[in-house]
This record gives C-alpha cells, structure tokens and sequence, in this order.
C-alpha cells in the first residue's frame, strides 16, 4: 500500500514536472529556461527534477522526444491523403502551440541545419514508407518521399507559431479556420497528389 501510494505520487510530480517544463521551454527556450520557475510551478524541488531527469538539458530532451512522438501518434499520416493529414496537423498546432515551439527552439539553439532530430529516421521511417508506397500507387508525385513529406509539413505549419507572417490561436472565429483548412487541403492536393 505504501509503495503504490509513493508510485502514484511520484508518478503525479514526474507530471507536474513535465507539464511546468513545457511551458518554461516553450516559452522561453533552453538557455532561457530557469529550473527554478518549473520546480516552483511544479510544487517540488530541484533534487526532484533532477532525479527523474538528469539535469535541465536532458528534461528538455524528455519533453522533446515525448512531444515529437505526440504529433507522430495523435497525427497519423495517411499518405494517400497528405492533403487531410496537412489540416490535421494544422489543428494539433492550434490545440497544442507549444509543440511547434519547442521544434523551433530545437532548430534555434542546438541544432541550426541538418534534421531536427539525430535519430530522425526512428521518427520518420514510418512516414517515408507510407509516403513511398503511395508514389508507388501513382498517388502521390514521385520525388524524394523526404521532401514531398517536409513540404506538406511545412505547409501545415503556414499559421502556426513559427509563421513569419502570421500565428493562428484556437481563439480565433471558426469559420477563419474553415477557411484556412480549405485552402491548406485544396494546396497540398495540388501540390503533391497526382490527379485522380
């Protein structure tokens, strides 16, 4: 009964941890970021933190691996529809902005060329594959499945938080994001799939 009732307290601050940690970092980046402000918001302290963790680099590795895997798992691609893949994922930024912003710290401060991720291709084979076999259906435009997926991927993120031009909310009127979906999904359909 003890052990179970340490585990699920354990489990509850690894949580709080987690959750204060996406803020910090999404908000103000990995050199920004201030141990600190997450073991405060969390409500623990920092033997914690760094108990579970390691240190701030490898918690923000933590929260990095885990929302990478995040958009992999709630956005499933369906290749021979990049087109409804692209509007969902879309829709992911506006419900979870942080994620966008934590990709863009990633680039910024550790890794400025190259893939986001060293081990990229654990996180993109099943993509590429997908990708692959719909070219080879004659679905998709042949090319490098790689940039055919970037594309699509960068074309979802038009109005996320690493728009140069503009940056969406969930806050904003819906028929705005109607409208916005339509344009994505017509865009990409132009873009990568061949006519049916």
């Amino acid at each position: 009964m003890y052990d179970h009732a340490m585990t699920s307290r354990g489990a509850a601050t690894h949580r709080r941890i987690v959750d204060a940690a996406t803020r910090e970092f999404a908000e103000h980046g990995i050199a920004g970021a201030r141990v600190e402000r997450i073991v405060a918001a969390a409500r623990t302290n920092k033997a914690q933190l760094y108990g579970y963790f390691g240190s701030k680099e490898g918690l923000f590795d933590a929260i990095f691996a885990d929302s990478l895997e995040r958009i992999v798992n709630v956005v499933p691609i369906d290749a021979t529809d990049l087109a409804d893949w692209a509007v969902r994922l879309y829709d992911e930024y506006l419900r979870h902005p942080e994620l966008i912003r934590l990709a863009t710290w990633a680039r910024m401060e550790r890794r400025p060329a190259g893939h986001l991720v060293e081990d990229a291709d654990r996180l993109d084979d099943g993509k590429l594959r997908a990708i692959a076999d719909a070219q080879a259906a004659g679905l998709v435009r042949p090319g490098d499945p790689f940039d055919v997926m970037a594309m699509v991927i960068a074309m979802s993120m038009a109005w996320s938080p690493v728009s140069n031009v503009y940056a969406a909310t969930a806050d904003e009127p819906a028929d705005l994001h109607e409208r916005r979906r339509a344009l994505l999904r017509d865009s990409v359909e132009r873009a990568v799939h061949t006519r049916r």
